[in-house]
């Protein structure tokens, strides 16, 4: 017998991470009698950092013999990076278990938006419990007001945490502090009657089976073994934030140029990385208007800050521009500012969020304390989002969370925008502009296209053949954002084509993902009745070099034999594909036989099958 909990969600406070205890799970394991076995750390996924791992495993027995295998996953990420593993996770929980502090409010409403759902389709009746962590601290009351919907509260009320518990059909509980009351009597008790319910209806259905094997006056019908186990396809770490950073370091396809106030050259960057994480920015280079932006911090900080210089006796960059267009002059009028702009610019493409290594640089560049604080405060401007209050006061709990360009504009707001477009690709007979620093940076096919010695290098419309504009958007939208989502099947079988000539190896395995999950979650009947040409897909992963989804669906053709031997297609497997098909087919042909035997017999005994 065994248990399997699932924890889900940081109980830490956001704002007081260096004094926060001993967390949740790991403090209920050390302390109850229940509980026994020593406990270790083993993470099951290398996306997170060594200081903060995705998921970590303890292994422990409970009420004597019961095995207690518990998943403690405190970062949400992995419903981003990993859905595959995730859903995988819940799915095969037995109690699950969400946790929040109620001092971090905007992490709270972020799981509630973005996570909960998803949970909420991978759920299986199992309990689930919610468990809000800490005492409430400097809480403000929420407006009264009928005809006011603001909520000015900085904790998570009792009231939001049953509306959510109410949405997952979870029992809530509120732990002020995890002392052996709330841990062990309270907490505890809680999830130890759970787990009872689970051994319960384990044995249960242990019992039915052992009934129904032993029906027969001994007579045993034939056993049906489990299928193989499907091929696991991982997913390739994400290096969206080191390929922006190695664009600043390669100077390619450069449009704007930093200079000192006595027009010496200072740093070469792209409109494009810098137009996505600040509005100073986008008004500086014409993007928006402030009519648009609306926010006079904003345009005060562009105006005092920087300035355009037409003077064409300025020294030009040493980066590579792109054709027809040299790059934009742009000279900063803050001296100190100007002398630590490297340093901001490498803060700004590795992901606008590694303040302390930016305040360590800047002190290493400035001796004098007000003028760190000045650069900082200005560095914070920029990235100032319009219409608010600055959210950056306190810069260390950004650490944690994602960059910035998630929170504020965005490269998905350039896609497919003539915005500071310097290519337009023609598919179709229509056009898509496109911005080639993003490009260089994101694929390496690319980037030997328009810095080799080929046509495209020279040229602003790039025609592009085989693949449809729908594929061509979603392999573009890939680019910009790190993420896609494709409409079906055959979309992303389209997209891992698109993918594979442009040799972008972690688009493919996304959608090698998607394929695998789509297929997987499809019930018998529909995929009995489904127009997919399951042989095709196999032979078009096989041309495109995507090994590791050739073997998965083979392995899948073998596990659904009796579905897929029905259909023509099936005559189109080569003969090595059938020998393999056959050779791990389930149900196997030797169960089939001695089935067929067990019917024989209990038809000639004049016995009513209660099985069959």
């Amino acid at each position: 017998m065994s248990i399997h909990i699932v924890a889900l969600g940081n109980e830490g406070d956001a704002f007081h991470q260096d004094q926060r205890p001993s967390g949740l799970i790991r403090t209920y394991l050390g302390r109850s009698p229940l509980v026994s076995g020593d406990e270790s750390s083993l993470l099951l996924n290398a996306a997170g950092t060594v200081a903060r791992p995705v998921f970590t495993e303890y292994q422990a027995s409970a009420f004597g013999n019961v095995k207690l295998l518990v998943h403690d996953c405190p970062v949400w990420d992995i419903f981003d990076s990993d859905w595959y593993t995730s859903r995988n996770l819940i799915g095969r929980g037995d109690i699950i278990v969400i946790k929040y502090n109620v001092n971090d409010k905007f992490s709270f409403h972020e799981v509630k938006d973005n996570y909960i759902p998803v949970i909420k389709r991978a759920l299986n009746s199992v309990p689930v419990i919610i468990a809000a962590v800490g005492t409430r601290q400097n809480e403000e009351l929420p407006c009264t007001c009928p005809l006011c919907t603001s909520d000015r509260g900085s904790c998570v009320s009792t009231t939001e945490g049953i509306q959510l518990a109410k949405e997952l059909g979870a029992t809530y509980l509120e732990l002020h502090s995890l002392d052996d009351f709330y841990i062990g009597k309270y907490f505890g008790g809680v999830l130890e009657y759970f787990m009872i319910q689970a051994l319960n209806q384990k044995t249960s259905e242990k019992m039915k089976k052992r009934k129904m094997c032993t029906s027969f006056h001994g007579i045993r019908p034939p056993q049906l073994e489990q299928p193989e186990k499907m091929p696991v396809l991982k997913a390739e770490a994400s290096h969206y934030n080191s390929d922006l950073n190695n664009l600043l370091f390669c100077c390619q396809c450069v449009d704007v140029v930093f200079y000192h106030p006595d027009l010496q050259g200072v740093a070469e960057a792209h409109k494009i990385v810098l137009c996505a994480v600040s509005h100073v920015f986008m008004l500086l280079f014409n993007v928006k208007s402030p009519a648009d932006i609306q926010d006079p911090t904003i345009i005060r900080t562009s105006q005092d800050l920087f300035a355009v210089n037409r003077d064409p006796t300025a020294s030009p960059g040493t980066g590579r521009a792109c054709p027809g267009n040299p790059p934009l002059r742009v000279v900063v009028k803050d001296v100190a500012f100007c002398s630590c702009l490297s340093a901001i610019l490498r803060f700004i493409y590795s992901g606008a969020f590694q303040w302390e290594e930016l305040e360590d640089d800047i002190r290493k560049k400035l001796k004098d304390s007000g003028d760190v604080s000045n650069v900082i405060e200005k560095v914070k401007c920029i990235l100032k989002t319009p219409g608010k209050i600055n959210c950056l006061r306190n810069c260390k709990t950004y650490q944690a969370r994602k960059p910035l360009w998630f929170y504020n504009t965005s490269l998905k707001f350039f896609l497919n925008k003539p915005m500071l477009a310097d290519v337009v690709f023609e598919i179709q007979g229509t056009t898509v502009p496109a911005h080639r620093a993003i490009l260089v940076a994101r694929c390496e096919v690319m980037a030997a296209m328009f810095n080799g010695n080929y046509m495209e290098a020279k040229s602003v419309l790039i025609p592009v053949y085989g693949v449809s504009k729908e594929t061509f958007l979603s392999f573009l939208e890939y680019l910009y954002t790190d993420s896609c989502c494709p409409a079906g099947i055959f979309q992303a079988m389209c997209l891992l084509i698109c993918a594979e000539m442009y040799q972008v190896s972690r688009l493919q395995h996304i959608c090698e993902l998607f394929i695998v999950t789509q297929l997987q979650s499809m019930p018998s009947r529909e995929l009995a009745s489904m127009n997919l040409d399951i042989v095709d897909l196999l032979k078009k992963a096989k041309f495109h070099h995507s090994d590791c989804l050739s073997t998965w669906l083979l392995h899948f053709i073998a596990t659904n034999y009796l579905i897929f031997s029905q259909k023509p297609e099936f005559q189109d497997l080569s003969v090595e594909e059938r020998s393999f098909v056959e050779k791990h087919r389930w149900p196997s042909n030797l169960y089939l036989k001695q089935l067929a035997e067990y019917r024989k017999y209990i038809h000639s005994r004049k016995c009513r099958c209660l099985v069959m």
